[in-house]
């Protein structure tokens, strides 16, 4: 069993008894414990049992490093990594820490390269993470440098287990984890490959942005459809996501822990929505418009009953459809109490410069500053205010009580109940 040694809030005594011994509370199936969210030492543990364990981490899309020298920088968790396209074509993830005194070598975003070099001592890499060079290795005037038994080949960078799939890449710290395709389990590939069916991707924007709570939290906002009905005025109103459509809180029957929440939009521009369900959602406002309103236009391109899938792919991976918008989140932990979100939008090859225009303007739905993407972000952080400050030291997962993994409804938070079923095992605690 897992003790914990670090504290949040010392003040706070009956929060501290639990979280020194991480101890859930008896009814582990509904309630979850405060210090699950803000203990560096259940953090640091996850870092090593979950992203640094037996998992496929996403790291980049094939699209964004298309060209030998091409490479981007990416992260396993909190650890930074250099994702690279050798000369050869294959693919390959090192971390971003130069094997003389650790230097985070690789400080471009993006970029084409035949070689890293550490700014600090000049240490080269190529484009595998291979030490190919050392400024004096042999010294000056026949003094100093390394000793004659020092051989370059020991001395590469911290290589990454590399996995792809249909254009996704993968990296992994563990050489015993399962083939990407049964990582993934049959059920959610199936909607993966919706999404990448193996055509070639086209890169059409960024967003990053900083949130203040932790990691989990994000898991759980996408597999939490209750929230969705009832924060988001513009789902609502505009029946992107309405309590009562055919929708679905999908979870994977082998662990657990990936999963989808999809739902069907309409045929009209505007929801329809019951009187009774009118009084549940105090978003719904009957009188707002768009001015325009292509942004509500979807063009069928898939075979698939949904307009909407947001994706959960443990433990980093946000695959999103949300009607003619596409796009990935990669989940980078920040600490306990804070995550990285870096978002990529993108197509296809073959769009045409309409269906670029199209995916643009409806993106405007997601990122940072988007119409649903600010609403998530403030109540994450109101959220994590509230674990981090308060005397009480538990929350309340009981919607659709004792059910655990998919379900047909909106209005359940089985498919939380199910994420942590599977962290307990995991963290064994």
């Amino acid at each position: 069993m897992f003790q914990s040694q670090t504290v949040i809030g010392q003040t706070l005594g009956t929060k501290n008894t639990a979280a020194d011994q991480c101890i859930w509370p008896e009814d582990k199936l509904h309630t979850i414990p405060d210090w699950v969210y803000t203990s560096q030492s259940v953090y640091d543990r996850e870092m090593e049992r979950i992203f640094h364990g037996k998992t496929w981490n996403f790291v980049a899309l094939e699209a964004e490093i298309p060209k030998s020298g091409d490479f981007k920088r990416s992260y396993v968790g909190a650890t930074p990594v250099v994702v690279s396209r050798a000369e050869d074509g294959s693919i390959n993830v090192f971390e971003n820490r130069c094997a003389h005194r650790g230097a985070e070598f690789c400080r471009k975003n993006q970029g084409n390269t035949n070689e890293f070099v550490c700014p600090y001592h000049q240490w080269s890499y190529s484009l595998k993470g291979d030490l190919q060079g050392i400024p004096f290795k042999r010294g000056v005037n026949k003094e100093g440098g390394m000793p004659r038994d020092f051989k370059n080949a020991d001395h590469g960078l911290k290589k990454l287990h590399v996995t792809t799939h249909h254009g996704v890449i993968f990296a992994s710290y563990c050489d015993q984890v399962e083939p990407i395709e049964e990582y993934l389990t049959p059920e959610i590939l199936e909607d993966f490959n919706v999404i990448f069916p193996g055509k070639p991707l086209r890169i059409v924007g960024y967003y990053r942005n900083e949130l203040p709570c932790n990691w989990k939290m994000y898991h759980e906002n996408l597999k939490d459809p209750y929230h969705a009905t009832l924060l988001h005025s513009f789902l609502v109103v505009f029946g992107l996501l309405v309590a009562g459509n055919k929708s679905q809180m999908f979870v994977d029957t082998v662990h657990g822990r990936h999963g989808y929440m999809a739902s069907a939009k309409s045929e009209d521009k505007y929801a329809s929505v019951s009187e009774e369900n009118k009084k549940e959602m105090r978003s719904y406002v009957d009188t707002m418009r768009l001015k325009d309103e292509r942004f509500l236009n979807y063009v069928k391109e898939f075979d698939s009953p949904w307009s909407v899938t947001m994706q959960t792919i443990w433990p980093n991976l946000i695959v999103q459809r949300e009607m003619n918008t596409l796009g990935v989140r990669q989940i980078i932990p920040n600490g306990p109490n804070s995550l990285i979100m870096q978002w990529t939008m993108f197509g296809y090859e073959d769009d045409s410069e309409e269906t670029v225009r199209h995916r643009l303007r409806q993106g405007n739905l997601m990122g940072p500053a988007g119409f649903l993407g600010l609403e998530d972000n403030e109540a994450m952080k109101f959220v994590q205010e509230g674990v981090r400050r308060s005397t009480t030291d538990t929350s309340i997962i009981k919607l659709d009580a004792n059910k655990v993994g998919t379900s047909d409804t909106l209005i359940s938070e089985a498919a939380i109940r199910s994420m942590y079923e599977y962290y307990r095992k995991v963290m064994d605690i």
